[in-house]
């Protein structure tokens, strides 16, 4: 009984002596429930709203004061054109956009007058909810002024999916979630690989340069990654029906920016990790749960709460979600998503250096 318990004891102390062990054990149950504390969220919040009208006459600013006012929508910005309203749609500065015609506009009502809402539809069940709960506002606020046009409100334009299909929503984050982790998790276990095998001296007498190891480590995958994502594009076009509306060369532009991106932090947690067991734990804990909660695929990135927006800044996942779902389903140019492709290019180069350095610390 006594040798029990000293085994008992020593494995204890082995545990509390291994700090990523430790860090394993009690961050990953913190992180976890952080994320699905905050992050999990259907709650309709921060919802830009873009206000388009030709007069902003005082019952106009009434219906607009109201919206502003409620816990759920923010009005950005008020404009004279619908085309106005779009262009701030496809470039992420509105989610939505309520259009008041002209009979609306007028001092005098008319059963004509009207609402129309421009709504992104590429996740229906939030844009679903957005439009009802507006509605509710404009219609409670036209009862307080006690107008005859309490019953004469909207119609709703569909843009960027006229067929509410939740593939438009998902396909972009499952893109982006698949390429990270057959990328990173697969790249993440190759420098350690080598030492567990005990094939690392083999490296440290190799006259060929460290950069030239760890590109000739991630070559395999980079090809591997290329002919997943053709898969996922075909399957997405021809089987889920969801359109290429963006230019395919862009697409895949942006895609490969972003396999780099992968598989520079893959190698980056193989050269920090000592076992395989470790880099597939750390690469779980870190691209697994973040790309699936945090990347705006399932739920909206502006109705968290404002520390894990922050957050979810970090997450790669994040800029390759936001720029797909601009060039493949609003079908936008270069142009349009240029802060991603900067803030990608600078995770890469930054993962990469850190890496190498590293690496050269371990030859050394």
């Amino acid at each position: 009984m006594n040798q029990f318990i000293s085994f008992v004891i020593k494995e204890t102390k082995h545990i509390v002596r291994d700090r990523r062990t430790m860090l394993i054990l009690f961050g990953t149950p913190v992180v976890m429930m952080l994320i699905f504390g905050f992050a999990i969220t259907t709650d309709i919040r921060n919802v830009k709203v873009t206000v388009v009208t030709a007069v902003m006459n005082p019952r106009i600013q009434q219906v607009v004061q109201r919206i502003d006012a409620s816990e759920y929508f923010v009005v950005t910005q008020t404009v004279s054109s619908t085309q106005e309203a779009k262009q701030l749609l496809a470039d992420h500065q509105s989610d939505m956009a309520i259009v008041f015609s002209n009979d609306f506009a007028n001092e005098r009502y008319s059963e004509q007058a009207s609402v129309q809402f421009l709504v992104d539809y590429t996740d229906p069940n939030m844009a679903e909810q957005r439009v009802s709960y507006i509605q509710q506002i404009i219609m409670d606020e036209l009862r307080s002024q006690q107008t005859a046009q309490q019953q004469a409100i909207a119609n709703t334009k569909l843009l960027y999916n006229p067929q509410m299909k939740s593939a438009y929503n998902f396909v972009p984050g499952i893109m982006g979630m698949l390429l990270m982790l057959i990328c990173a998790m697969m790249t993440s276990v190759s420098i350690v690989r080598e030492k567990e095998r005990g094939t690392m001296e083999v490296l440290l007498v190799s006259p060929v340069k460290p950069l030239y190891i760890m590109i000739a480590k991630t070559v395999p995958y980079f090809v591997l990654s290329i002919f997943i994502l053709i898969s996922i594009l075909l399957i997405s076009k021809f089987i889920l029906a969801v359109p290429i509306e963006g230019s395919v060369i862009t697409i895949l532009a942006v895609s490969l920016l972003y396999i780099v991106l992968a598989l520079a932090l893959g190698m980056l947690i193989s050269v920090v990790s000592q076992t395989q067991v470790v880099a597939l734990l750390i690469s779980g804990m870190l691209l697994i749960m973040p790309s699936t909660m945090l990347s705006g695929m399932i739920y909206p990135i502006e109705s968290m709460p404002t520390v894990i927006q922050y957050i979810s800044t970090i997450v790669p996942t994040r800029w390759y979600v936001s720029a797909i779902k601009k060039v493949m389903i609003m079908g936008v140019g270069v142009n349009m998503i240029y802060e991603e492709l900067i803030i990608m290019l600078g995770m890469t180069l930054l993962f990469l250096g850190i890496a190498l350095k590293k690496f050269k610390i371990r030859l050394s």
